[in-house]
């Protein structure tokens, strides 16, 4: 081998190990980018699609630049300099997003449905710069690469490879232990350093005076994010103190209290309670309460059938404590996705083994759990929506099937179901396909929310069991029962049905959601929450 080539080759490692970190950060930003937006907007399909689709569409745009620029200029200092300012233009978006996802936290408290979708549009924006920049470096890496024609093809897949080999990096990373561990901001960071490291030294290596130019990049981002992580992304409720913000592989969490001793488990983009406490109070007149009604739909029950509980959307454990309140030393199996929310309910909401020696808490999937319990149960609860969504794999006909197998045969099914005052098609539909399953299906619309609560039994029943059931309590029950059965029979309404069934090969429950919040919004329902 002759110096020449000796050289070449050892200069080609080095364009791709930028290929690699390159790979790498586009696919860890695309990840994190997510988890940017999901913290305020959630993580539906639609921001899912926006932050996808953009993303291609300026790396699209990258390749087609990054193939001109290479002829114009077929210089590796070009290259590191590109590299250099996509990398730095990446550790900016966090820092310069974060004032607007804040105004757009506040919209979203306030119900301002265009200063919301100004501040998502915006953040797509921010990203438009770096990451068409980086998609020019595969197309310029292999325009410097190649020096010989008859090499072309095989230089060309060796960039695609180390790319490709970087983006799987870029993939796991950050969801399996940054994010979690550093947070997205500071995974954003991570990512752009590295980047920024690999390309500074090979500017360097080439032009000394003009990469020292480039340290006042690290200085500046210091700064900046020495003020951005200063303060809370979403400042507490008025009134309220923050006892906790972190961040895990699945969501972005807060609990807060309010001056009254409540305690409230906040996820993502906030809009829905997802759990609450208080040391002196079990009733709280919301959603939760409504799953102690599902058992006295049953024909004749009485609170010593009740046998054992599983809650597949565990949170910080609100339902089990107030059934342990009725039923003392009920067993009860819960699912949480989520093992960092497990750990806010141990540590906020009394969730352990101390207050909840009968709870067994499973870091799982819901479904997947379910299925590898081998267990009966007098109720299974289900209430793993993200308002005003629910996991579509919990939705269908199969799954349902599978709830009715882990059922006892006087057991019943409840889950909690997104709706607006106008617009009852995921309930309509969720009935339809609960009926295929289940011979009698009850609903509940709880009060001042968008929320029903629907109750599928395993032998035929009717809605005035609840009443009946109510009538023929013994004195000595928990005071909690009584109320919240004297709410359920209040919050009754009658069941529909339309003609769409959810099943594992179609559930289009985000579309029709999507829908249900876009009319609402175009409505004028937004001011409803004022």
């Amino acid at each position: 081998m002759t110096q020449n080539t000796q050289t070449q080759s050892k200069n080609n490692a080095f364009l791709y190990l930028i290929v690699f970190t390159s790979g790498m950060t586009i696919l860890a930003v695309e990840l994190s980018a997510s988890r940017l937006l999901g913290n305020v907007f959630g993580t539906s399909n639609i921001v899912w699609a926006n932050v996808i689709g953009l993303m291609l569409l300026y790396l699209t745009i990258g390749y087609f630049i990054g193939g001109r620029w290479a002829d114009r200029s077929p210089h590796r200092t070009t290259m590191y300099k590109i590299v250099i300012w996509g990398a730095f233009l990446s550790a900016l978006i966090p820092l310069v997003s974060r004032p607007i996802l804040q105004v757009a936290s506040q919209a979203f408290v306030g119900a301002e449905a265009g200063l919301a979708l100004g501040s998502f549009v915006a953040v797509l924006i921010l990203f438009s710069v770096p990451i068409t920049l980086l998609g020019t470096v595969s197309p310029f890496a292999i325009r410097l690469a190649v020096t010989d024609i008859d090499s072309a093809g095989k230089i060309s897949g060796q960039i695609y490879a180390m790319s490709t080999i970087g983006s799987l990096i870029g993939t796991f990373l950050p969801v399996l232990f940054l994010i979690p561990e550093l947070g997205t901001i500071r995974t954003f960071l991570v990512f752009s350093g590295i980047l920024y490291f690999v390309a500074f030294i090979g500017l360097f290596r080439e032009e000394k005076t003009a990469a020292l130019k480039y340290l006042i990049m690290p200085i500046i981002v210091a700064i900046l994010a020495f003020v951005a992580l200063q303060g809370y992304l979403r400042p507490p409720q008025e009134g309220a103190v923050m006892l906790y913000e972190g961040e895990s592989a699945y969501n972005y969490i807060q609990v807060q209290e309010d001056a009254a001793g409540n305690r409230y488990l906040y996820l993502n983009e906030g809009q829905g309670i997802h759990s609450q406490w208080n040391a002196d109070n079990i009733y709280y007149g919301r959603t939760w309460d409504f799953f102690l009604t599902a058992p006295y739909f049953d024909n004749d029950f009485l609170p010593e059938n009740m046998g054992s509980m599983l809650m597949i959307g565990l949170a910080a454990g609100t339902i089990p404590r107030q059934y342990l309140a009725v039923y003392p030393n009920l067993p009860i199996d819960g699912i949480e996705i989520d093992p960092e929310i497990i750990a806010v309910g141990e540590q906020f909401f009394e969730m352990n083994a101390e207050y909840m020696p009968s709870l067994t808490v499973y870091a799982a999937d819901g479904r997947y759990m379910l299925n590898q319990l081998q267990k009966q149960y007098t109720v299974i609860g289900i209430d793993a929506y993200r308002p005003p969504y629910i996991p579509w794999q919990l939705t269908t006909v199969e799954f349902f099937s599978e709830i009715r197998d882990r059922l006892t045969d006087e057991g019943v099914m409840v889950i909690n179901v997104g709706r607006t005052n106008t617009d009852r098609r995921l309930v309509d539909a969720l009935t339809n396909t609960l009926s295929v399953v289940f011979p009698s299906i009850h609903a509940m619309d709880v009060p001042y929310s968008f929320n029903t609560i629907l109750v599928a039994t395993m032998q035929p029943t009717l809605a005035s069991n609840l009443n009946d059931n109510l009538q023929q309590l013994p004195q000595s029950v928990h005071p909690l029962l009584r109320q919240v059965l004297n709410d359920g029979v209040a919050a009754l309404v009658p069941t529909n049905t339309i003609d769409i069934l959810f099943t594992d090969d179609r559930a289009p429950v985000e579309t029709i959601v999507d829908s249900l919040v876009l009319n609402f919004l175009l409505e004028g329902g937004a001011e409803e929450f004022r």
